[in-house]
């Protein structure tokens, strides 16, 4: 018997006659890249190494970009940033032991945020595998270890044949919802080894789609349609599933009014009537979700800082969609959905049951007016002041790339739609590399970066990428003299910091030491010194000498 799929299978008369004559002088490492393009990459980041060389040396024989950057944890925020800008999964291209481990806090960034980076690491030759000491430069015991506890999944090659099959089940599992970063290794000699395979061809790693469940939707489109005060808090799920127009339709047909979380600005209009945007550190917003009788969760996991500090109490019915099984009812009892967020809003918007309500807008208004009138309150108004001329020097559509600092910190919650940051997992030196990844993955518009000057450190040496590969990339430097967030919570709880006062460099000069214009600037002058530099093509700094301030906490009362 003969089934059409067999038809498939059978190669055409170019593919045999390539697949018979392979061109000479290939090895392991062409196996990675020719399995990489055959799945659809373009672009690949990372930072050669001894045993990874076989891979490099590949890459002169393909169409692949490369963007190396100088340090592999950078390497691997450019790759974060270029996966969640465009969707697809961001190659990061390794070396054994240190190299590889270099690049593990920016994997759990990856992971926190769920970026699909697809991390290749070479390994000490396979003589050497197997959990012994053979004295081999830069070996591990067990390299795998180390990456287990951060990454989706672990992907190991022992033989050439391997390579093609490993990278299709990594980058199926990168894509697959939720995404998130992957782990191939592969050993030194085996990327060496000249290789008689074919060329890869016709690689297929489509994931799975993840479906919600019809009788779960269909109790949620109940609790929707018959709530009294329904609200609706959005996940960075509801942007990465490219779900923001579903979500809009679902919250005008039920009238619920809509919070962004940090990690899911741009998942619903800022200035829509029924948008209580993201101020979610503030009590008012706090007591309003709390007072919803039924609270839609969709691709947040509710965590420390979507739940004011785990001081969020729901009081209501909780319905929580979520493509993490693992974050699905983590943090409160709910009716659980497992589900891409975009397949399970779409059930919604399809079975709900329309709900008028036309006070929801005055309920929102009236939320939004208290929280205004706190922050006012506060005197503070040069962080606003900062915040709003960086808003207006960024020309519309242009992304944005934050480390963790205190403009960032506010940018969480007043920042009007998207912005990237690294609060997933919080770690120092996110803004600039990430701003360069998203600057690889799309050259027709500039990127901002924003850090503060302790972060400045962690990305400084990326200058150097920058110029080499003239990305369009501005990047703003507040520059506070320490680490300005941990001198305030460490006054707070202690009365005076410590080790938080820095010795920085001229950070103009040494821009301009790497060949990259740079700018002092000032409160008054920095909106257009930001739109001078944006407009200019190429790498830019914007130095911002300026000790800003927290807005006053309101998750302790």
């Amino acid at each position: 018997m003969t089934h059409d799929h067999d038809l498939e299978l059978r190669p055409t008369a170019a593919q045999t006659e390539a697949a018979l004559n392979p061109p000479p002088g290939r090895n392991g490492g062409d196996l990675v890249v020719e399995t990489l393009h055959g799945l659809g990459a373009s672009t690949v980041f990372g930072l050669p190494g001894q045993h990874a060389l076989g891979m490099f040396d590949a890459l002169r024989r393909s169409d692949l970009r490369y963007v190396g950057l100088r340090i592999e944890n950078n390497a691997g925020f450019a790759a974060d940033a270029y996966g969640r800008v465009t969707g697809e999964v961001a190659p990061l291209l390794l070396s054994t032991g240190p190299g590889s481990l270099m690049s593990l806090a920016a994997l759990q960034e990856a992971a926190a945020a769920s970026a699909p980076v697809l991390a290749i690491g070479s390994q000490i030759p396979v003589a050497g595998l197997g959990g012994g000491r053979h004295g081999y430069l830069h070996e591990l015991r067990d390299q795998q270890a180390s990456f287990r506890d951060v990454v989706k999944s672990v992907h190991t090659v022992r033989t050439q044949s391997q390579i093609p099959s490993a990278i299709a089940a990594a980058w199926e599992s990168a894509l697959s919802a939720p995404h998130g970063p992957v782990w191939v290794e592969i050993p030194q000699d085996v990327l060496l080894a000249e290789t008689t395979l074919p060329v890869v061809t016709a690689m297929d790693a489509t994931p799975r789609e993840l479906v919600p469940r019809p009788e779960l939707t269909a109790v949620a489109a109940d609790l929707l349609a018959g709530a009294e005060r329904p609200a609706i808090i959005a996940g960075g799920g509801v942007v990465r599933a490219d779900a923001a127009g579903k979500l809009l339709a679902l919250a005008e047909r039920v009238n619920a009014p809509v919070v962004s979380t940090f990690g899911g600005k741009g998942a619903f209009p800022w200035e829509h009537p029924l948008s209580l945007q993201s101020w979610l550190e503030d009590r008012h917003t706090t007591d309003f979700l709390e007072d919803a009788d039924v609270l839609l969760v969709v691709g947040s996991g509710l965590g420390e800082l979507s739940s004011n500090y785990h001081t969020f109490k729901p009081r209501g019915r909780v319905v929580h969609i979520e493509a993490d099984a693992g974050k699905l009812e983590s943090n409160h009892p709910a009716l659980g959905i497992h589900a891409d967020a975009r397949l399970a809003l779409q059930a919604l918007v399809e079975t709900v049951d329309e709900r008028p309500d036309a006070d929801a807008p005055a309920r929102v208004a009236a939320v939004l007016k208290a929280v205004r009138e706190r922050i006012d309150a506060q005197e503070l108004t040069l962080e606003q002041q900062v915040l709003a001329s960086v808003r207006e020097a960024l020309p519309a559509g242009s992304p944005s790339f934050w480390d963790m600092t205190i403009l960032a910190y506010w940018a969480w919650s007043a920042w009007p739609g998207a912005m990237h940051s690294a609060q997933g997992a919080g770690g120092l030196g996110y803004g600039f590399p990430a701003a360069l990844g998203a600057a690889a993955a799309d050259p027709t518009r500039p990127v901002l970066a924003v850090s503060g000057d302790g972060g400045a450190l962690y990305s400084i040496a990326e200058l150097a990428t920058a110029r080499q590969h003239d990305l369009d990339v501005t990047w703003l430097i507040v520059d506070d003299g320490g680490y300005g967030i941990l001198r305030e919570y460490m006054t707070d709880a202690f009365g005076q910091a410590t080790a938080t006062e820095l010795t920085r460099p001229d950070y103009v000069a040494l821009a301009e030491s790497f060949g990259v214009p740079g700018v002092r600037t000032s409160p008054e002058s920095l909106r257009a010194d930001l739109a001078k530099a944006l407009a200019e093509p190429g790498p830019h700094v914007v130095v911002l000498p300026a000790l800003l301030r927290m807005f006053a906490p309101t998750h302790l009362g």
